[in-house]
């Protein structure tokens, strides 16, 4: 679950997103970045990165980077969005790789699912929401997900079944 998607053009992973991130002075994880700019590029027409970077530049209250025009950065919305509209299904959030540490991928899907409904939020009123049926049923689910955490009894197997349970749900 490392990767995004495989594209031609971009192939990014959760930690090459984080370094970027870092290297901009921003302090969200790449999860919930990610989370953010796909609720966005489903709510508002024509999200691109500068506006992307904008929005998490001044969540964290510093001046947004823009990317050169060969960066990664720069396509990944546009590609998130390709990927969700996939007929072949290539989208996946994009989380920490899949031998990180279970805890870890479990925080990170919730951060995903909390940057998601902030993005939706940006560009979609909540009377819209609940008028949209079964996205408002899906956007709830993904405030409880949003809200999950890995039960420190919980056995490892039984665990990544958890996880891999929400997970699929997420990503369909």
């Amino acid at each position: 679950h490392d990767t995004l998607f495989t594209a031609t053009v971009c192939r990014m992973t959760h930690g090459e997103l984080q370094d970027s991130i870092v290297r901009m002075n921003l302090t969200v994880d790449a999860a919930e970045a990610h989370g953010w700019l796909c609720g966005a590029v489903c709510a508002r027409r024509d999200y691109d990165a500068r506006q992307w970077l904008a929005d998490l530049a001044a969540d964290a209250g510093v001046e947004a980077v823009v990317p050169a025009p060969d960066d990664a950065l720069r396509r990944l919305p546009e590609l998130t969005l390709e990927a969700l509209r996939s007929p072949e299904f290539e989208f996946a959030p994009l989380l920490p790789v899949e031998h990180a540490p279970l805890r870890g991928r479990v925080t990170a899907l919730a951060a995903w699912s909390g940057g998601f409904l902030y993005g939706v939020g940006t560009g979609v009123s909540n009377q819209a929401i609940e008028k949209a049926g079964d996205v408002a049923e899906y956007l709830r689910d993904l405030a409880d997900i949003a809200r999950v955490e890995l039960e420190p009894d919980r056995n490892s197997d039984a665990g990544e079944g958890d996880f891999a349970e929400l997970f699929e749900f997420v990503r369909a």
